[in-house]
Order: C-alpha cells, then structure tokens, then sequence
C-alpha cells in the first residue's frame, strides 16, 4: 500500500475541527478512523499491479554518448481500469528519462511507454525492475508491485577517430597511385604499365617493354595487399589510468587509456580493411578478454565495436608472456602485430621485454602508447617551489618513458607515443608510412 501527498493534505485539514472542537481528543479518534476507513476502501478499489504484463522492446545497441530510446508494452489483464504510475528502472549510468510515466489503461487494453537513455558508461546497461503504481478513485492511497522485465542496451565505443577516416583514405588512394597526380604509386608490389608522362620518376622507366614497343613506358606499383595485422589490446591496470580530457562529457577527470586505445584501434582497423589487409583482433590481460579472427572486411567494424563494447580495464598486471603466446597462436603467417599499450617502463621492462625475442621473430612490431598532456604541463611549472618539484618528478617521468621506447626501437620494435587526441591518427599515419615502403 502506498500513500499519496493528497492524504497528508487531508490530515492537515484535519487539524482545524480537532482545534475548534470543545473535544478534541473524541474528533481526532474519529477523524482517525474515519480516514483510515477511506483509505483502505481506496486502496481496495485501485486496481492490482500484479495484472499487468510486460513485453519489452528487443535488446539495442547504440554509440556511447548517443541517445537511444526502449520501448515497454504494458497490458492490463485485470477487471479494473489501471490508473498510476510506471517507472522503468535502469542504472543511474543509463541518464533513463522520464523518471516516472502517467498510464491509463482500461482492462484488457494496452499503453505503449517510451524511456529515452543517454548512457555516461560503455558496456551493457541492463534494465533491473519495472515499478507500477496504482491509485484508487479518491487518489488518497494505492498499491505498488515491482516485477524484474529483463533488458539490455550495450553502448558501444563511440569511434571519435572515425573523423580522421577520409583525409587517411585519400592518402591510401595516393600511395596506390590512384589519383590523377603526377605521384607514382608509392608501394612497393608491381601494378602495371602505362606510358611516361612528365614528373614520372626515370628510375621506373621499364627499358625492355619501352624497346618493344618504341614508347617510353614506366611500371606503376602499388602498397603491398593481402597482408594480416594483429591489433593486441592491453587490458591491464596500466589502461584504468586516466588521461586528457573525457570527449563524450567533457570531463577534465579524463578518459580512460583503454578507451583512447580503442579509439585508435578502430580507426587503424577501418583504414588497414580498406587497403586490403586482413585485420584481427585481440584483448588480453591475464587472460584473453575478447578476440575477433578471421572477420570480413564487411563485418568487421561491427564485430570489432561489439567485442570491445564489455572491455573494461582489471586491476591486475597483464601477463605478457600469455599475451605473446596466444598472439603467436592465432596470427601463424607473418603479421604486422600493433601493441596497444602503456610506456611503462617498470611494466614493460619486466613484462614485455624479456618475451619480446619471441614476437619479433616472426613479426613486425608496432607499439602505440598514449601519453599524459598533464605531464607536459606539469614539467613546464616553476611558479613556486611545489610546481617545480612537480616539474622534476614530470622530467623524470619522461625520461624514463623515452628511455623504453628506446630500448624498445634497439629491440626492432616500432614505437608511436602521441597524446590522448593524436594518437588515433599518429598510428594511422604510422601504418601508412610503413605501407608505402613496403615494411608490412
């Protein structure tokens, strides 16, 4: 049972008889009764929450920061015309609006509700109870049930980079020599023959098709194809920590690394299917969290954003020797292998390095790391005595960073380290230098 704002306001005026009454103590005990006898007969006459049935719209997926709208179907099977209220509940996460939703149903009709979700959080948001709240005619009182209505919305990373997409493709369509330019084709796999026009490079001249057909003739070449990258997602602790700016709220306290990682993942994923690789994926800490192999170029971004949606970052330290041996089982043929991770040095000099040999055996190696721009400013800080300590354990801090990505490049390794906003399209950048001279 559950009691409305209009029964105190009942009992409030209420007061003035019992005040005015030369005996007060006789009213209020028949006031009393006299109310607790409406509100029951309120109570009896609201109709029954457990009649009502739900059928909820099926489950969704939308971008983080996109607003997405669940549908619920509310049927009344009792004998009673259903006045009230619904909430449908959802994690605080989920910004579900309107709170609660007015219904009107009479019996055995229907009322379709809407609640429109805004979710702060990637992952899967499940809808936890629907709450019915029924009012009797007099509207002083009601009854109230709740009923769990299993849903769910996963929110999927919202693929900021995907901005950066064009500019890089046109870039592609240039090194494949495909735009009307006087630039030659950049890669490194023959392509075909054409006839020599000015700006051409000599050393593409083919002397023995010119000779026969007493034209000057150049090869045209193309970037290599066919050829496999391995993104590995490094879940572990060092990808909880938080850096720049949160782009989906605004939020000085950051984005966390894995989501930046992310973000640059998909935009190398989308531009390395266009140039014709073969592209998979895998998240690993200790254990493997997601994977996703042997996807088509169509169905590829798809797969890729539902894998990573779940992905949050554990608190534990990534077991890089497990992540190298589980890489090296999924990708056999050789594979340009793109590391995202952290530049810890600490982390990486007792996880990584020492198994590195074993990768880079068979593969080529890219390590991407996203960096801090608040040590940056912190090393730039000689206001007062603090900010210059601040300034010190900021050098060192870079110090140390740029020191592993040394040792890292001595050890064949390919290193990009850009701040939050950069990354994404540093490491496309990286791929498609690398694509021109034929380093896949």
């Amino acid at each position: 049972m559950v009691l409305t704002g209009r029964t105190g306001l009942v009992a409030l005026i209420c007061v003035l008889p019992i005040a005015l009454s030369p005996w007060p103590a006789t009213t209020f005990v028949a006031l009393l009764i006299a109310l607790v006898l409406v509100v029951v007969v309120d109570v009896v006459f609201a109709a029954s929450p457990a009649k009502l049935r739900y059928v909820r719209s099926p489950d969704r997926s939308a971008r983080l920061g996109q607003q997405v709208e669940c549908g619920l179907l509310i049927r009344n099977d009792g004998p009673r015309r259903f006045r009230g209220q619904i909430r449908d509940a959802w994690p605080p996460s989920a910004q579900a609006q309107p709170r609660t939703q007015p219904i009107n149903i009479a019996a055995g009709a229907d009322q379709h509700v809407t609640t429109r979700l805004q979710p702060l959080r990637r992952g899967d948001q499940r809808a936890t109870v629907v709450t019915a709240r029924s009012f009797g005619p007099l509207g002083l009182a009601g009854r109230q049930g709740s009923r769990p209505v299993p849903g769910q919305l996963r929110v999927l990373p919202p693929f900021l980079a995907r901005k950066h997409l064009p500019s890089r493709l046109a870039k592609l369509r240039e090194i494949d020599g495909l735009l009307p330019t006087l630039v030659r084709g950049q890669g490194t796999e023959f392509d075909s023959l054409r006839e020599y026009v000015v700006g051409d490079d000599v050393r593409s001249i083919d002397w023995r098709a010119t000779a026969r057909r007493a034209d000057v003739v150049v090869r045209t070449w193309r970037p290599e194809r066919d050829r496999r990258v391995v993104i590995v997602l490094d879940t572990g602790r060092t990808a909880a920590g938080r850096v720049g700016v949160d782009p989906t709220a605004s939020d000085p306290a950051g984005w966390p690394r894995l989501d930046w990682s992310m973000d640059a993942a998909l935009l190398l994923a989308a531009l390395a299917s266009r140039a014709g690789d073969h592209v998979d994926f895998l998240a690993h800490d200790r254990v493997s969290r997601a994977a996703v192999f042997g996807a088509s170029r169509t169905e590829l971004l798809a797969q890729l954003v539902d894998a990573m949606a779940p992905l949050q970052p554990t608190l534990v330290e990534s077991d890089w020797r497990a992540m190298v041996s589980t890489t090296g089982l999924r990708a056999r043929r050789r594979s340009l292998v793109v590391l995202l991770t952290d530049l810890n040095a600490a982390a990486l000099d007792e996880g990584l390095l020492p198994v590195l040999p074993q990768l880079s055996a068979k593969h080529r190696l890219l390590l991407a790391a996203v960096s801090d721009p608040r040590v940056d400013q912190m090393a730039a800080g000689r206001s007062d005595a603090a900010a210059v300590y601040d300034a010190a354990a900021a050098e060192r801090s870079r110090n140390d960073r740029g020191a592993i990505a040394t040792r890292l490049r001595r050890s064949g390794v390919e290193v990009v380290d850009a701040p939050p906003t950069e990354l994404a399209p540093a490491l496309a950048d990286h791929y498609l230098a690398m694509k021109a001279t034929g380093r896949l």
